[in-house]
């Protein structure tokens, strides 16, 4: 289908700054095709639909760059405990009761909450990842889905090498190119040595890369030098796990080292401001990583330790909290803030040739807010609103690889009345609550 977005205003995220004003955007074959001012080439092109952006603000997709989709089925459940007691003494537990049709009714419902709130790509890892993979092919989003080598029952690990590898092949590329398949390692401390050295070497050998939690607690530092003599991060590059594209979750408590390490082996990470403050987890050294040129994207964690998956939330925080923590007005601005929601969380999946920016030769991955609102006015900043003032449910139209999911703030690729039916019976199942 060719669409037209005709008089629009646009955040293109294209490194500049740069905010378009009534110019028009021209999606053909999943591809964007022009972006323009001039007459000619909206006369030139064959449009199947017309959208009038009218009180209309385009920018790019969101990517949410870490989360657990399907922990929608947790969604305020076990609050205000510390990680690792949240982790072990309840979420586990009620992990150890889903099955494959759980985990795909929790993605449904993760997937509906983000396109209505504008993330277009989603990096995933958690269960039965065929039920989530099944979501992505239903509801047109884009995800880069990790699969585990290793399952733990009871805290003891089975060897799912062998799955990993179908995995990846029966998903990977699929869905007409939008399913990437990459290598879960939960964390350091849930794997030992041996088992990172393997993980590493089969993403090696699946061409592929690795979704990993990172230093998300002090405790996970204060454990891993005890063990092993050196930190989570040394580890992992002794192991070779950063031989590979890696996107780390959380790194809230990076050494300086650290940081150079991670630097110098272009590993990207993604800062979940919600889920570490929930958590208590503490604050990312996100100014600094920046100020090294680290590639830092954001995420929302899943939706038990957020409670949402709404990724304006994060750029909302993101842009704050560090001017607030070191009372530095000018740390985060809006334009960082946003493209970490953008071009960094494509850069983080190694879609940048192709996704976080509006120009000409890029997918279609396009979310039109409505900003005829009372807080949008007057518009003197576009970055700064969607930074400072717009929330998810502003988003009145996404599109993915040129397909309209959402329009009018209609979701178009499920029933929504069903999931959340699934996701309530479901829930009442594996948490014992009414």
């Amino acid at each position: 289908m060719n669409i037209l977005l005709k008089n629009i205003h646009a955040i293109t995220c294209d490194g500049n700054h740069e905010v378009l004003y009534n110019t028009n955007i021209g999606i053909s074959d999943g591809n964007i095709v022009f972006v323009s001012d001039q007459e000619k080439d909206i006369r030139q092109f064959q449009a199947d639909r017309i959208i009038n952006g009218k009180d209309k603000l385009a920018m790019p997709g969101l990517v949410n760059a870490h989360t657990h989709c399907s922990m929608t089925l947790l969604r305020n459940f076990a609050n205000d405990l510390a990680l690792h007691d949240w982790l072990y003494n309840h979420v586990f537990p009620a992990e150890a009761k889903l099955d494959q049709e759980d985990i795909y009714w929790g993605a449904m419902l993760g997937i509906a909450e983000m396109i209505r709130t504008g993330t277009t790509t989603f990096a995933d890892m958690y269960l039965f990842m065929d039920g989530v993979a099944q979501a992505v092919c239903q509801t047109g989003i884009r995800a880069d889905l990790s699969f585990s080598p290793l399952k733990f029952v009871v805290g003891k690990p089975i060897d799912e090498t062998h799955l990993c590898r179908t995995y990846h092949r029966d998903w990977n590329d699929k869905a007409d190119g939008r399913i990437k398949v990459s290598v879960e390692i939960h964390s350091a401390y849930l794997y030992d040595e041996q088992s990172l050295k393997n993980a590493a070497a089969l993403a090696k050998e699946l061409k592929t890369g690795i979704q990993i939690h990172i230093l998300e607690t002090e405790r996970e530092r204060v454990e891993t030098i005890e063990k092993y003599g050196i930190t989570p991060v040394e580890l992992c590059d002794r192991c070779g796990i950063f031989d590979v594209p890696v996107i780390a979750a959380h790194c809230v408590h990076l050494s300086d080292s650290d940081m150079a390490l991670i630097k110098s082996k272009n590993v990207s990470v993604v800062h979940n401001p919600t889920s570490n403050l929930k958590l208590g987890s503490g604050i990312a050294r996100i100014p600094e990583m920046l100020e090294r040129g680290i590639n830092v994207a954001l995420g929302t964690d899943g939706a038990a330790s957020n409670n949402n998956l709404d990724m304006f939330d994060e750029i909302n925080l993101a842009a704050l909290i560090h001017k607030g923590a070191n009372m530095n007005p000018i740390l985060i601005n809006a334009d960082e803030a946003v493209r970490m929601a953008t071009v960094n969380g494509a850069k983080a999946i190694g879609y940048e040739d192709r996704l976080g920016t509006i120009k000409q030769g890029m997918k279609a991955d396009l979310i039109l807010l409505d900003i005829d609102q009372p807080h949008f006015y007057p518009l003197n900043d576009p970055i700064a609103a969607v930074a400072y003032a717009a929330h998810g449910l502003d988003v009145d139209t996404v599109i993915v690889d040129g397909n309209i999911l959402m329009e009018g703030k209609e979701l178009k690729i499920m029933d929504l009345d069903l999931v959340k039916h699934k996701v309530k019976e479901i829930s009442k199942r594996i948490t014992n609550e009414s």
